[in-house]
């Protein structure tokens, strides 16, 4: 790939999808968007994923006009439900007692836009938890880990003891899915 033509701009502070995105071998600079994550009133959970990777790419586009901008986000569905990031021990221990012995779904969006255009695509994996203790749930909160990750896990860490089985991409649950980032990229650059 010859990013000399387009600069490729990562717009995630995330450094999991640093590193993954990293592992495709191309040259790219990070650039920290804030963007507000809430889902909107009877938005579905893939056009609420889909949204917010587009909107992180759009606000990177807007300070990198010369730049193709990769956005991205991941959530955690379960029952229907969107699972963001725990407000705070009570409310990350509500989310992993409901993921605790059974299976959900985590989507992640990948977009990139550039001047003349905007692509889109959303990977959903299975996940499988084992059943959870009490105390599990608490000294897994005291790590630290829980705090900032969609649905209170890191599979990618300390969080990927509970996982049992996945069933679609391993990266896509981490934050990035590789085949479907690089698929994009060629189409871009």
């Amino acid at each position: 790939m010859n990013v000399t033509q387009s600069k490729l701009v990562l717009a995630s502070g995330s450094p999991r999808r640093k590193e993954l995105l990293t592992q495709l071998g191309v040259e790219f600079e990070v650039l920290v968007t804030d963007v507000e994550e809430a889902q909107r009133s009877e938005e579905q959970a893939q056009d609420y994923v889909t949204r917010l990777s587009k909107d992180k790419a759009l606000a990177g586009l807007a300070l990198r006009e010369d730049a193709v901008v990769l956005g991205s986000d991941t959530i955690v569905m379960c029952d229907g439900q969107v699972l963001e990031k725990p407000e705070n021990f009570a409310h990350c221990k509500q989310m992993l007692s409901m993921l605790s012995g059974r299976a959900h779904q985590v989507m992640t969006a990948v977009t990139l836009v550039s001047r003349e255009r905007s692509e889109s695509v959303v990977v959903t994996t299975n996940v499988w938890f084992k059943p959870l203790s009490e105390q599990e749930i608490e000294q897994y909160w005291h790590t630290g880990e829980p705090c900032d990750k969609a649905g209170s896990y890191g599979i990618q860490g300390i969080g990927g003891r509970f996982v049992t089985r996945i069933e679609g991409s391993y990266h896509a649950v981490v934050g990035l899915p590789l085949f479907e980032t690089d698929q994009l990229l060629k189409e871009f650059l």
